[in-house]
């Protein structure tokens, strides 16, 4: 299927899910990625913050639990066409930005590479490691810039069932897939 089709049917499929359905889901994902991942005070992740209006996953969660726990935490953030990586803490003001977005008032690039886990925005990902997003590419560029040793995760409320048919050579898979029920690794095939 081709990325425009998936991004629509999976918008789609999201935008059905009630809000207490949503937020479940997204703690059986946050519940997956500590019981496997078991992240530890000193690690950086790099996570974003959740567009409520397109119900994605509410990564709330795991910042909360990432700050409780001393590990470091950094968000996105869209500076001109440039995705910009800011550190945050519990005292951090946030804005909304002209998209609707959560954004860290600071416009100060951590320039942080060697992320141990960067957890990315997706509405689709196909049982090969490749994601549809926003169609904006923000995150392949950053996935370019981080260490190759960053862990590259996908979170979302759907299995992987069909491949996607227009992946492009500058498309940059992920390394893992969270869903509700699976956690799904890339390196040699599904688990």
């Amino acid at each position: 299927m081709l990325k425009a089709e998936l991004r629509k049917k999976y918008m789609q499929k999201r935008k059905a899910l009630s809000t207490d359905e949503a937020f479940l889901l997204s703690e059986n994902v946050f519940k997956n990625f500590v019981d496997y991942f078991k992240p530890i005070p000193g690690q950086k992740v790099h996570i974003f913050i959740p567009i409520e209006k397109f119900k994605e996953i509410d990564t709330k969660i795991f910042i909360d639990y990432f700050l409780s726990r001393n590990i470091r935490v950094f968000v996105p953030k869209i500076i001109d066409t440039q995705l910009i990586s800011v550190e945050i803490s519990k005292i951090t003001e946030f804005e909304t930005s002209q998209w609707g977005i959560s954004e860290p008032v600071s416009n100060e690039d951590s320039e942080v590479l060697d992320f141990d886990y960067v957890i990315t925005p997706l509405l689709y990902c196909d049982p090969k490691g490749n994601r549809v997003g926003y169609g904006k590419g923000f995150y392949d560029g950053f996935f370019e810039s981080v260490s190759e040793n960053s862990k590259k995760i996908g979170v979302n409320y759907f299995n992987p069932d069909e491949n996607i048919d227009d992946v492009w050579e500058n498309d940059i898979p992920l390394d893992y897939l969270l869903t509700p029920n699976r956690v799904l690794s890339f390196f040699n095939g599904l688990e």
